[in-house]
């Protein structure tokens, strides 16, 4: 019942994730989690250095701001399907999924690196796709390139994702060296007006050195798992790799650029697992770039599966297992 409500797009839909999503996040602005001793704020990359100095010493600003950018990524994700119409249906149900996703960990409900990351990331992922059947459009590459470097300046993990336009080319056109030297020099560019920045400033370049290392590879605090936690991931894990098998039964009968957009996607998902179990500087906040490619993942699941009882009971529970982990941290 759940889910066929939520997958409709009239406006009713809209009102109804906007309450949603006020009792996801209501917890955060009452109760702002307090992040100043938080890895990211005692080292931040330098644009999250920027954006934090911006929002001041006060919590509620940083909830404030990144209650913002999930809003404008969960248009993004709607916006993106309504102009590629890879899931071939007109629904809102991927930034209902990445609203509940950002729920699953009350404490990063506030200022972080890896939102303003995540957005540059999607808009990156838009930048390669509009490159499909365009000959001579190079720049979308590099253009590729340089949002996901510049991501890496809030958020440093973020770089390991620039193979994601070299797969991106692979994708949707044959390999040529041109390509993958504009988008290695997109790669490039954001760090050296970094460095030439800091160098006509006559700041300490060695100290940029050392704090881009640190938080590419010095081991962040781990995250201590609630048993509601490890629940909601497991189950959540679970849907998701029910939703991957069943794209992979249906990929061949999609059209060539909605099965490259889902390889993009999946080929996403899986840096962005694979760079938490390996790099010791992630943890949790993983979650955010994560989300992107599952809210698809999960809304093309949910919206062509025949069997209605089995994506029901997988969406009301997801929806009331991340409600009760809003009220478990509440109380």
């Amino acid at each position: 019942m759940l889910l066929r409500i939520f997958k409709g797009n009239n406006p009713g839909v809209i009102v109804l994730i906007t309450v949603i999503f006020i009792a996801v996040w209501m917890n955060a602005f009452i109760h702002p989690s307090d992040v100043s001793a938080s890895q990211f704020y005692t080292d931040p990359m330098p644009l999250f250095g920027l954006l934090t100095s911006l929002a001041g010493k006060s919590s509620l600003p940083g909830v404030i701001i990144s209650s913002a950018l999930v809003i404008l990524i969960s248009f993004l994700l709607v916006n993106f399907n309504t102009t590629s119409f890879f899931i071939n249906e007109r629904t809102y149900l991927p930034a209902l999924l990445y609203i509940l996703a950002s729920g699953f960990f009350p404490e990063y409900q506030s200022l972080n690196p890896a939102l303003p990351a995540s957005i540059l990331l999607m808009v990156a992922m838009i930048r390669i796709i509009d490159g499909y059947r365009k000959p001579g459009v190079g720049s979308n590459f590099f253009d590729a390139g340089l949002l996901i470097s510049t991501g890496s300046l809030f958020y440093a993990n973020l770089i390991w994702f620039g193979c994601l336009v070299i797969i991106g080319i692979a994708l949707i056109r044959t390999v040529s060296i041109p390509e993958v030297f504009l988008a290695l020099l997109g790669l490039i560019t954001p760090y050296l007006i970094t460095f030439g920045i800091y160098y006509v400033a006559g700041w300490d370049i060695i100290a940029l050195q050392r704090l881009i290392t640190g938080n590419l590879f010095q081991r962040t605090e781990g995250y201590l798992f609630s048993r509601l936690s490890i629940v909601s991931i497991i189950f959540t894990s679970l849907i998701v790799i029910v939703s991957l098998v069943y794209l992979f039964a249906l990929l061949n009968t999609k059209k060539i650029k909605s099965r490259k957009i889902f390889s993009l996607l999946i080929w996403c998902l899986l840096i962005s697992v694979g760079i938490y179990f390996i790099m010791p500087s992630v943890s949790v906040e993983m979650v955010w770039i994560s989300a992107i490619p599952a809210s698809y993942l999960l809304t093309h699941y949910f919206v062509f599966i025949k069997k209605k009882l089995v994506p029901e009971i997988f969406f009301s529970l997801l929806l009331l297992i991340i409600l009760a982990i809003q009220v478990s941290y509440f109380i």
